[in-house]
This record gives C-alpha cells, structure tokens and sequence, in this order.
C-alpha cells in the first residue's frame, strides 16, 4: 500500500511552514473525501438555469399535485416534444420517441438509442403518488349541523400536521351512466377550500397526554365541506341533502357513484418560494415528484442516445409498490418488452431478460436533508446535506439493510465515473442513523429483475409533511446528473 503522509511533514498547523501547509492540503485534497456546497462551484449562468428550472418546476407541483395529473401531464409534455404513443407505432427505430400511459397513474416514456436493444435500457425510474387522504368507500355524512367526509390516510404521515390547513380535493367520479367526472376544488383562488378541524387548546387535555402518533387518530381525518340546510328543520339530513343535490346539480354525481370514486384530498395553495434569498421551494408533493420531473426533462432533453433511454414513472410506491400500478406490477414489464419487440422486430423471452440483465437503472427518489434542529437522528458524517447536489444512496431500507436493495461497488463506481467525467458535484449519505427509522424505494423492485439499480434524489427537509422544503440549486444538478447517466452510463 503507497505511503501517501510524508513522514518528515509537521502536521501541527499552528507551527508548520508554508511548505508544509501546501503538501497537507495536497495530500486532503488529493486523498480525502469532501463535498463543497454548489454556492461555491456553480457559475452565474449555471445559477440562472437553475432558477429558470425551478420555476417549471415549480408550475408542474403547484398544477400536478396527484398521480393522475401528473401523467396527464406529462402526456401534454411529452408530446410536444414528438413524442408518440407506444401503441400507434410498428417499429421502432433509433431516435423513434414513445411513450404508454399505466392506468392513468404510471407512465413510460423512451428515446430509442443507436445500439442494439439488446445493450440494455438506461432507465430514470421515479414515482408520481404522494402521501395524502383517500376518502372511504361511503364519506359523505352530517354531525352537529355540519358535513364532512370520512378519508383513510395514504402512506406514512403525521396525521396531526394534517389538521386546521386549508385542503384541496381532487380526481375521478365514475357515475353510473358511465361518464368520468373530474373534480377540482380548491385551488383556484375563487374556489372554496376544505379543512379537517382541530381541537381548541383549551380542551386539549387529554389529547396531549396521547402519544405523538395518536394526537390525531385516523378515524379523526375528517373533512369539513358544507354547512347550509336543504328544506325546512324536518327534512332529515337536511345538511347532507343539500351537498348531495349540489354534487348532483353541478356534477351529475349520486351518493352511490362515490363508493367507486378516487378522490384525494391534498394540501392547497401553489408551490413557493422560501426565504428571503429564494433559495428554497416549498410545496405539497415533492416525494417524489422532485426527482420524477427532472427525471421526464432529462429524457425529453436527450439527443441521439447510443442506447435506449427510458423515463419510468410509478405509483402506489409510498404503500409499498403493490397493485397494477405500483412498480412492482408486470404491467411496465410488458411495456419494456413491447419496447423491445418494436426496436427488434421480434420477441424472444430469454433475449428480454438478457436485455433487463444488461440494463442499468437509477432509482430517482428523494433522501432527507441534514436539518441542524432535528440532528440527533443524523449520522452527520454520512448525512445529505441542502445545497450540496444530487445524493447517493448505496442502499436504503431500515435495521441491518431490511427491505433495500444495495447496489454492488462496480455499478456505483461506474455512476461515480460519469459524474466526474461530467464535472456533475454529487454526494452521497443514509436515511438517518441505522435504528432511528429507515424507508424504501422502487429499486428492489427493478433489481429483482436483474438490472444494476442505484438510489439516488434530491434531499428533501420536512419529508411527507403537508410542505416539503428543497434547494433549487440540488433540483436543477439532479436534472444534469440523470441526463448525464442515460447519455453515458
């Protein structure tokens, strides 16, 4: 092993020559590991980009708050860069630029490379679902001269920053005539919003002896949406009857139609700006939709690529990437084989699975930032830091590594590669400290099918609260690094 110290040098700062001073910065410079804030890298230019980024961005979070918007959404996007459905094309040949929607709520978007299919894809995979209120099957009841709606919560939260903040309510209604309505409310500045109560301080007695994860108990998620009488004091149900009539006069809805409806209730208002230098954006959704937009811009960007590069964007991944929209359902599978059947002009199972085999895959998912209040769950040293790009994570899950998929040394290297070789600033760190909690990503998912995955995003502070905090600087790098992967990977 090289001997890398010179043993003659004074390492005693307050006493070294100038000399010395030069050969130990050297040697920390050349030898050690640190990770500069992209204040001090990025040029004036490359801050003008990121703030012009941030400001698409930040349209598409205030506009796109469900999984359903966003590809809708990014449909729109898509094609107005070329972009064409999957379904209406033959063959696919280099440059060919295609896309296919997953039950409204998953998409996949591809620019077909130059090489052979069987090089593999590089894949950007995010997902678009967020933590938020689903209603229950029957929601809408009256209590107290009031109505409100009953929800079950989606994913983790803390169900007590959920209450006494204005709400917003979106999706579908599926009436029994067969029509599909869409319901938004809530965001426009005219409109109405909605609201789950809170107890006055005053009587909070015994709700402040409860534990933190009881203050607010899910049976207490309820929506306050209406409080006007329909009739005279006999009709029963008088207060529900007039927010059914409304429902029916505006929408066409019957009660019946909600027990199918997918209705969410998500926190209103657009994204901000936060602080006085507007270094920060602010707003509801950004796991995962941070990494999920860079992500789409990095392959609508992409020009000639010399192998397949595909967008992969899920849902249901914040209760556990389950059902035929969540990654681990056989349906995008379907869509990367019929990618490969057009670009091949013919399918073969053991070549697919070759194919997936020789793929490689960054899992586009958010990591918490270094937040000096709450340190003690920080391992600081192997910790993401704000403004410091994009993060790396080797591995996620919780415990001894449960439930994560840990990328082998070769692949991160060969990611670490390219982000120097694109003079990208990168960083890597954990969720925490090993028992202070944990979570997941897609990426085990997409590694059970052979491919080299890696998780890396942007770090988010105030993660899956109502308002999530990032840095513009580590949004617009996470853009350049993904681009920097599919292109040369």
């Amino acid at each position: 092993m090289p001997n890398f110290i010179n043993e003659n040098v004074n390492l005693d700062v307050e006493n070294e020559s100038s000399d010395d001073v030069k050969e130990v910065e050297k040697i920390r410079r050349e030898c050690g590991l640190q990770f500069s804030n992209l204040w001090d890298l990025a040029s004036p230019e490359e801050v003008a980009a990121a703030w012009d980024f941030a400001e698409d961005y930040k349209q598409v979070l205030s506009e796109c708050k469900t999984e359903r918007l966003f590809a809708d959404h990014s449909v729109k996007l898509l094609s107005e860069q070329g972009f064409k459905s999957l379904r209406e094309v033959q063959h696919l040949n280099p440059g060919d630029k295609v896309y296919h929607v997953i039950k409204g709520k998953g998409l996949i978007a591809a620019v077909i490379g130059e090489k052979p299919v069987t090089y593999g894809f590089n894949i950007l995979g995010a997902h678009i679902d967020s933590p938020r209120l689903d209603l229950k099957p029957i929601p809408l009841y009256e209590d107290g001269d009031m109505v409100l709606l009953k929800t079950h919560y989606y994913g983790g939260i803390k169900r007590y920053q959920w209450t006494a903040i204005p709400l917003a309510i979106h999706g579908v209604v599926i009436r029994r005539d067969g029509i599909t309505v869409e319901i938004d409310v809530g965001e426009d500045e005219s409109d109405p919003v909605l609201t789950v109560t809170e107890l006055l301080i005053h009587l909070s007695k015994e709700q402040l002896q409860r534990k933190g994860n009881e203050i607010v108990k899910g049976e207490e998620l309820n929506v306050l949406i209406g409080g006007k009488p329909f009739g005279d004091k006999e009709v029963k149900d008088r207060f529900k009857l007039a927010i059914l009539k409304m429902l029916y006069d505006q929408y066409g809805i019957v009660e019946e139609d909600l027990v199918t409806a997918e209705l969410e209730i998500v926190p209103a208002g657009p994204a901000r700006d936060v602080g006085f230098d507007r270094v920060f954006i602010g707003g509801y959704g950004q796991d995962d939709r941070v990494c999920a937009y860079p992500s789409l811009r990095a392959v609508m960007d992409v020009e000639s690529p010399e192998k397949t590069v595909v967008c992969l964007l899920s849902d249901k991944e914040e209760t556990g990437s389950d059902g035929n929209t969540g990654a681990q359902s056989r349906l995008y599978e379907n869509v990367l084989a019929e990618i490969f059947a057009k670009q091949s002009g013919s399918f073969n199972e053991l070549s697919f699975r070759q194919l997936l085999e020789n793929s490689r895959m960054l899992s586009t998912d958010v990591t918490n930032g270094f937040d000096p209040t709450y340190a003690s769950v920080s391992d600081k040293q192997n910790a993401a830091f704000m403004g410091k790009g994009m993060c790396l994570n080797k591995y996620t899950g919780s415990g001894g590594k449960y439930n994560a998929s840990d990328a082998n040394a070769e692949f991160m290297a060969s990611v670490i590669g390219v982000l120097r070789e694109n003079n990208i600033p990168w960083q890597t760190g954990l969720m925490g400290k090993i028992d202070a909690g944990g979570g997941g990503t897609i990426a085990k998912y997409m590694a059970n099918l052979g491919m080299e995955v890696i998780d890396c995003g942007v770090p988010v502070l105030s993660m899956h609260a109502p308002f999530e905090i990032t840095h513009k600087l580590d949004v617009y790098y996470t853009y350049l690094a993904y681009k920097a992967f599919i292109e040369h990977i």
